[in-house]
């Protein structure tokens, strides 16, 4: 806890303190199978990255290309269960998660290989099929939750991936706490994280580095008002490195129909104990305004990373990057880079197809330091999706995502290679209990 700020702790409970009478989640409980919960998952996903400029997938030098291939291509569909049982009546109130996935492969042969969408058998060939499962007791006293076991992990510091099929999977010890209106504190120590494609749980490190045993993080999230909220949090990743992070996020309505909002990121990265991930110090940034009208959404952002090294993350989790330009392919998060963003969102909804949308936006980045000199690079993304509102298969969504990635020589093939990303996805969400 000594991460957080006291003066903002004080405010808090000062804020809080006439509603503390109010009756708390734990007295306000059902049950066990009363509040219980099943709900599963079906994602169907397609991707191809075709590379350019002579790059490619997996190295193989008998070939005069260098790769097996020129593109990554693979599809397949998973299924992702979570039941979540109420909470036992009384002081303290008892209950479990329990959570299984699993997913098939459709096509993708190991010369297209890589997308991350499977893992490959000893043989070196994606597997055809991968499952895992896990559970957490959880335990609750008044609006404070304590789980232990498997589970999906949100903090800015230490944050599950799913953008494939399976999602990572954390194990470890999590508390959060919403004893006093507005604020949120949580804590947890992991000790190991399943990755997207790992059906095992993998220590933290990944396989190969060794000498990490936990991630230790602690957060703070509290909203002074409806429209400004602010989060503080930090991390040690054993052996790897610390990390801070602080976010602030304001909306200014402007009316019924329009609104300015304004979204601040930051973290602080250091190299800690053997440091195992390399050297790390690295402070990096990001501001974005958005102007909303209707269903229009018109977004600027700027983003710069100083220090001897550029952002790091995925150790502590592939989703732990909460800043404006982390977007398909690219972070922009190299050594001294700057970064722009410009976005446009359509919700088709003002025009009487609700459930469509439109988004596209670019991202220009510079001043990378590298030893070839000033890295450059930039991305420009597409995407649309469609959900649809009512009948059998209502929630049922349809999803194109597409991306054009460019890097100068300077900097090609050091974050990654130049190349076109095309997915597409289907799922659909069902509420069982």
């Amino acid at each position: 806890m000594r991460v957080m700020k006291w003066s903002m702790i004080a405010l808090a409970v000062a804020a809080g303190t006439s509603q503390l009478a109010v009756a708390s989640s734990q007295e306000e409980s059902k049950g066990f199978v009363e509040d219980s919960t099943l709900n599963l998952k079906t994602r169907a996903m397609y991707m191809n990255r075709d590379f350019k400029h002579g790059a490619g997938n997996i190295e193989d030098l008998t070939r005069s290309s260098g790769f097996k291939n020129g593109y990554r291509e693979d599809s397949g569909a998973s299924l992702l269960g979570t039941f979540e049982s109420g909470f036992t009546q009384g002081t303290v109130g008892v209950g479990i998660d329990v959570i299984a996935m699993g997913s098939v492969r459709f096509d993708g042969g190991e010369g297209r290989q890589g997308n991350g969408l499977f893992r490959s058998d000893s043989d070196g060939k994606p597997e055809k099929s991968q499952g895992k499962a896990g559970a957490a007791a959880k335990f609750r006293i008044s609006d404070t939750t304590l789980k232990i076991g498997d589970q999906f992990v949100a903090s800015p510091v230490f944050a599950t991936d799913d953008s494939r099929l399976l999602p990572e999977l954390a194990r470890g010890t999590l508390i959060t706490s919403k004893e006093i209106k507005g604020l949120e504190l949580s804590a947890g120590r992991f000790t190991s994280l399943s990755s997207q494609t790992g059906m095992g749980h993998d220590s933290i490190r990944g396989k190969g580095v060794p000498g990490l045993t936990a991630a230790n993080i602690a957060g703070a999230t509290y909203a002074f008002t409806d429209n400004f909220t602010g989060t503080l949090a930090a991390s040690d990743i054993e052996e790897h490195f610390k990390k801070q992070y602080v976010n602030l996020n304001y909306t200014a309505p402007l009316g019924d129909k329009q609104a300015l909002n304004f979204d601040f990121n930051a973290y602080r990265t250091r190299d800690d104990g053997k440091a195992l991930s390399g050297e790390q110090d690295n402070n990096i940034w990001s501001l974005a305004a958005a102007y909303s009208l209707e269903g229009h959404k018109f977004t600027l952002a700027y983003q710069r990373s100083t220090g001897d090294t550029g952002y790091n993350y995925g150790v502590d989790g592939n989703g732990t990057v909460f800043l404006a330009n982390s977007i398909q392919i690219s972070d922009f998060v190299g050594q001294e880079e700057k970064s722009w963003q410009a976005r446009y969102d359509l919700n088709m909804a003002s025009y009487g197809v609700p459930g469509l949308s439109f988004m596209t936006r670019y991202v220009y980045g510079d001043n990378i330091e590298t030893t070839a000199g000033e890295g450059k690079e930039h991305e420009w993304n597409f995407e649309t999706k469609y959900v649809l509102q009512e009948g059998p298969a209502k929630d049922l969504s349809f999803r194109v995502r597409y991306a054009v990635y460019r890097a100068n020589d300077a900097y090609e093939n050091i974050y990654a290679s130049d190349n076109n990303d095309l997915r597409l996805i289907v799922e659909y969400p069902l509420s069982i209990m």
